[in-house]
């Protein structure tokens, strides 16, 4: 008996194990469906949270946890990337009328995802609601937050600086505090409020040791320091950013700002130790390369100019700072009078993608190839200006009189006649206008005087 003893008794439980239900069995459908919706959720198994939720909102409108569920719901379909869906079922759980946490919580979500859809003034509006209905409740930070940047997506940036301000006296220690005091500076800078923005950003740092938003932070710190007239320090702060973070998104913007604030402020030896810094940028940049140039023009320091932009040329042949180098150089030697060189540059302007260089680059090839007598060059150069959309009116009408000047040259007559009369007619400029009536005037001669023949 005695070794039988513990069989039975294991036998035994077996059978009350088997006799007894298991919890979830033992539910109610509408308790079992909350159950697993609720519990899908928390473990962050979202599509079967949705499916189980659906089916309880559908089954059971009447249920007292109704709202509960929709609010869940509504997070599952979030997460989910189920937008639309998601805003109608928090809708549903926050109707105008409703109170308590659970609407307050579902109104506050409904705020978020209406942002997410950037319908940033319902947005607003939303956030607003959840502050007015309890400024202490736990969803307020947040919704002060998300309330701030609604304003700043609706180009309102006065009431989003008040937004910031108020979260940061109410929330100083809330985790979202050290995004809302970047983006309060980050706002006051633009707003040229630069005085305002330097406390935040001078002590970010030290304040937020170690936050994604730290070297962004250092950056903006320079730039203000830099636009507020400061300048030896801005660039300080500048150059400390770019050393600590050479990698960064922010810091060829920071070199540019560097080399742009030097170019105009600098001494001579600044000027010098940036051109080197530039020149021995590992890896190199276009940026770099373009700026080296322009600080050894300032510098009057032709070769060491054209040596920087024939790099640039043969190291990025298609970079649109190329084409402006090309410009340029082709515009200096143009004023040296060497036009087989200022034709070649302007020639390889002529491919840049941005209009205005490309209009400038076409007008000034067609200037070189008239003084070299090149005319049916000349005059391609001169008539693809009027091509190109939105020249100014300034480079539309020195094209059009140059191709006058070309057609005059070709003995085309009545080409040269109509394009001077245009310029005489419509030039913005009164200089031009006159010279284009002289021109007019002879070319009818030289008409006249044909036919006299």
């Amino acid at each position: 008996m005695t070794r039988r003893q513990p069989v039975f008794a294991a036998f035994a439980l077996l059978l009350v194990a088997i006799s007894v239900p298991h919890p979830a069995a033992a539910l109610g459908e509408a308790e079992r469906l909350w159950m697993v919706g609720e519990r899908s959720f928390a473990d962050g198994l979202y599509p079967v949270a949705r499916r189980t939720l659906e089916r309880f909102v559908a089954e059971y409108p009447a249920d007292a946890r109704l709202p509960a569920a929709l609010l869940i719901l509504g997070k599952a379909r979030l997460a989910l990337g189920d937008v639309e869906p998601a805003l109608e079922a928090f809708r549903r759980a926050a109707p105008p009328d409703a109170a308590g946490p659970t609407a307050l919580e579902a109104k506050f979500w409904e705020a978020e995802t209406l942002f997410r859809l950037k319908r940033y003034a319902e947005a607003r509006t939303a956030y607003d609601a959840v502050l007015r209905r309890d400024a202490a409740s736990p969803h307020a930070p947040e919704a002060l937050y998300g309330l701030a940047w609604s304003e700043l997506e609706l180009k309102r940036p006065e009431p989003a600086v008040a937004a910031f301000r108020d979260f940061l006296a109410t929330w100083p220690q809330h985790a979202l505090a050290p995004s809302a005091t970047f983006y309060l500076a980050r706002t006051l800078v633009e707003l040229t409020r630069y005085a305002d923005a330097e406390p935040l950003l001078g002590d970010f740092a030290a304040k937020h040791p170690g936050h994604a938003l730290a070297p962004d932070a250092q950056y903006l710190l320079g730039l203000a320091r830099v636009r507020a007239g400061d300048h030896r320090a801005g660039v300080a702060d500048l150059r400390a950013f770019v050393a600590a973070h050479p990698s960064h998104p922010l810091a060829p913007a920071a070199q540019r700002v560097i080399t742009e604030t030097l170019t105009r402020y600098g001494d001579r030896q600044e000027l010098l130790e940036t051109y080197k810094t530039l020149l021995e940028q590992t890896p190199p940049s276009a940026e770099a390369l373009y700026d080296a140039g322009s600080i050894a023009g300032r510098l009057d320091r032709r070769r060491d100019q054209e040596a920087a932009w024939k790099r640039l040329a043969k190291e990025f042949p298609e970079h649109a700072l190329t084409h402006r180098a090309a410009l340029e150089l082709a515009n200096a030697a143009y004023k040296r009078h060497e036009w087989k060189e200022a034709a070649a540059q302007a020639h390889a302007a002529t491919a840049s993608a941005e209009t205005g260089v490309r209009a400038e680059a076409l007008l000034l090839a067609g200037e070189a190839d008239l003084k070299l007598r090149r005319l049916a060059a000349a005059a391609k150069s001169f008539e693809a200006v009027g091509g190109v959309a939105n020249v100014e009116a300034g480079v539309r009408y020195r094209a059009l009189a140059g191709l006058g000047l070309t057609r005059e040259q070709q003995q085309n007559w009545k080409a040269a006649l109509a394009a001077y009369e245009t310029v005489a007619s419509k030039s913005p400029d009164a200089t031009l206008r006159e010279w284009a009536k002289d021109r007019a005037k002879a070319v009818r001669g030289r008409i006249n005087a044909t036919r006299a023949r």
